[in-house]
């Protein structure tokens, strides 16, 4: 039988690393004694790992054909190197590792794309197998995974066949956050880095409590908003396809694509019911368009305080953290420093996230000196602090920061290193508890895997993945029933805010931190 041999040259954590993978045991069904793997290995020492330093938060990396999602430093305490399984990738301190070399046989399948995603198979195995941020892999020996895997694959006659093994495989890590997409799902999730998505203009949320897929909002003008696609509106299908299991990006990704094509969307409508109680269903075709993403919207909040004084609020939304968003934030806080504004209400919710980077680089709007913004643990339980070099925050007045469920990612980290900082009264519900540090590499064949590599805890060293960010003021549990703060325009009229209990506790908040001020 023709074998084929792939050679991975990997940088590995220090465990214990088997010579060779046990067979599976044969059954029905499996190619008994023709399903072969081999393991080679030589190893040498890598020199001791460096100390970990200060960082001016820098952010996401871009290095040949592999993109990790993190600051450099954060890169780094996750013990990520990628060399050998993707291409270049951006220079990082050395981890503590042994470099190995790996070569794996197996036999080849008879369909020629079915071997294509064999290697690609190894290939994900091999960066599992480095970089994933549970050593035990869920408590299953890994090495064997791959060569049940491999048996499984070998009398498959399609690619999507074959891909769906991977992502079986995947599945058994316990981690939703690592996966595989296919070659076409990649090139959708590059689109946009420069702010610009080609897409139809609808920010899609997953909801905690029923994993509804809703509509969060629509970008005023686009696609989905001219169809009548409206906030509350659950998301159904997507050209014929369930969404069900899918989170928010992974719907978007199925939404975005070339410019002038179509995508069939199938919704409930979440403001109209027919007699029975039961959500309308609509369907609409949407052309997909260029986006211009802006993920800032500001207004002045004025009232007069008990002796007549004029009190200005600057209410600041953040709808994601894009390349943008820091540099957008720092011109609206400054102009709103100009026209007198003395406290600060910065609207976190239902923000998903985005770039790490830009959530670093917000925060250091708000924060001075050298305070840790985010501490990192790794597979091997190091901690490493994230901290700022000299910062100079643009502003000192009081500021409250709202959250809820729909909070997550890069938001909880902004929010965790202002509150523990002392810097932001944190006012709404607990955050969503997605803490995880992710590499994104595009694999040989164009498909690109995501793994979580390692975990964020906030200055505090509390813990965000699955557990959030407790608010010190609790408001609306209700988080996706209560009106969402509006698509505002700068100078617009801010009344609908006061309609919102949160922003209206969030004012309540800041007149007592003012008080305190005048006091002292």
């Amino acid at each position: 039988m023709e074998m084929v041999e792939c050679s991975l040259a990997a940088t590995l954590a220090p465990r214990p690393l088997p010579g060779r993978v046990r067979k599976a045991p044969a059954g029905p069904g499996v190619l008994a004694g023709r399903a072969r793997l081999r393991v080679r290995s030589a190893r040498r020492e890598q020199p001791p790992p460096p100390e970990p330093v200060a960082v001016r938060a820098s952010g996401t990396e871009h290095g040949g054909r592999a993109l990790g999602q993190a600051a450099a430093g954060l890169a780094a305490a996750a013990v990520v190197s990628l060399t050998g399984f993707a291409g270049d990738v951006s220079p990082l301190p050395t981890p503590p590792a042994r470099a190995e070399s790996l070569t794996v046989a197996f036999p080849v399948a008879k369909a020629r794309e079915v071997n294509r995603v064999q290697r690609t198979l190894v290939e994900a195995w091999g960066l599992i197998r480095e970089t994933f941020v549970d050593p035990t892999f869920n408590h299953q020996d890994w090495d064997q995974k791959l060569q049940q895997t491999m048996v499984e694959m070998f009398p498959l006659k399609s690619a999507d066949a074959a891909y769906s093994k991977i992502s079986g495989m995947l599945s058994t890590l316990g981690d939703p956050f690592t996966r595989i997409i296919s070659p076409m799902e990649y090139q959708s999730f590059r689109i946009g880095s420069d702010g610009n998505v080609q897409g139809v203009g609808v920010f899609i949320n997953r909801e905690p409590s029923t994993g509804r897929l809703l509509v969060m909002d629509c970008i005023q003008g686009g696609p989905a908003d001219r169809a009548g696609i409206h906030e509350g509106d659950e998301l159904v299908e997507i050209d014929g396809k369930s969404v069900s299991g899918l989170d928010g990006e992974a719907a978007a990704q199925r939404l975005r694509g070339r410019v002038g094509t179509t995508v069939k969307v199938k919704l409930l409508d979440g403001t109209d019911n027919d007699r029975g109680g039961r959500s309308r269903q609509k369907e609409v075709q949407l052309s997909r368009e260029i986006i211009n993403l802006s993920p800032l919207s500001t207004t002045i909040i004025s009232h007069r305080s008990d002796d007549g004084h004029e009190c200005k609020t600057g209410y600041v939304r953040l709808a994601a953290f894009s390349q943008t968003a820091a540099a957008e934030m720092e011109n609206a806080v400054k102009r709103m420093e100009d026209e007198g504004v003395e406290s600060y209400i910065l609207d976190l919710r239902n923000n998903p996230g985005g770039l790490v980077k830009a959530g670093l680089d917000v925060a250091q709007i708000w924060l001075d000196g050298d305070e840790t913004l985010v501490n990192t643990i790794d597979r091997e339980g190091n901690v490493l602090p994230i901290n700022m070099i000299q910062g100079h925050s643009l502003t000192h007045d009081p500021l409250v920061v709202l959250v809820n469920e729909g909070s997550a990612s890069a938001s909880e980290i902004l929010a965790g290193a202002l509150h523990d900082n002392g810097r932001a009264i944190l006012v709404g519900h607990r955050t969503f508890g997605k803490g995880k540090i992710q590499s994104v590499t595009e694999l040989d064949d164009g498909s690109a895997l995501f793994i979580t590599v390692a975990k964020y805890l906030s200055p505090a060293l509390h813990e965000i993945d699955q557990v959030g960010i407790q608010p010190d003021i609790q408001c609306s549990p209700d988080i996706l029933s209560l009106p969402r703060a509006p698509s505002l325009r700068e100078n617009s009229e801010a009344t609908s805010l006061e309609m919102d209990s949160c922003i209206m506790v969030a004012e309540q908040a800041l007149e007592i931190e003012q008080t305190k001020g005048s006091a002292s």
